[in-house]
């Protein structure tokens, strides 16, 4: 394994422990800020791996977020984790349609948090067959602005820090 493939692989390890960190001290400290509206602080991860690493990287990030932080929190293929992953495949989506169509960072992140709760309200009706459920979606929308304004600037201020390591590992490349 070349020096490349080697730093490529140690990003991914962080980025996935980030997102794991971030979505269980979410759900433990931090918790709904309305109803059901949370932060996304684990979306950051998620978008700093799409812009540093590529599609692919991002998919694994998302996926071993869902994975591990449930199945730390004891909670694997329970109800929750299929909600959260119905938010992470739409999210994942969005987040891949954006990077094609070269979106800024913010609306890329903002349609992902949107994306995320359109997957959630989604798997919840299927889950527990209640169409009605979808009356939420507009306040989820509504709340999902503001949330993915704020991980697109945090994820912003994160990526113009290791700006450096980008470079270094385009020139080596």
């Amino acid at each position: 394994m070349n020096v490349n493939k080697t730093r490529r692989f140690v990003y991914l390890a962080l980025l996935c422990a980030a997102a794991i960190i971030l979505s269980i001290f979410e759900s433990v400290y931090i918790g709904p800020i309305f109803l059901t509206l949370r932060i996304g602080l684990a979306n950051i991860a998620a978008l700093i791996a799409l812009k540093l690493l590529g599609r692919k990287e991002m998919i694994i990030v998302n996926v071993m977020r869902s994975v591990i932080a449930n199945l730390l929190r004891g909670m694997l293929f329970g109800s929750t984790f299929w909600i959260s992953l119905g938010g992470i495949v739409l999210s994942s989506a969005a987040l891949i349609v954006m990077d094609m169509l070269d979106s800024s960072l913010m609306f890329t992140s903002i349609m992902s948090s949107i994306a995320h709760s359109v997957g959630q309200v989604i798997v919840v009706m299927l889950f527990y067959m209640q169409p009605r459920i979808a009356v939420i979606l507009p306040y989820m929308l509504l709340g999902s602005i503001p949330m993915g304004i704020l991980t697109g600037i945090t994820a912003r201020l994160v990526l113009s820090r290791i700006r450096p390591l980008r470079i270094t590992e385009k020139t080596k490349s």
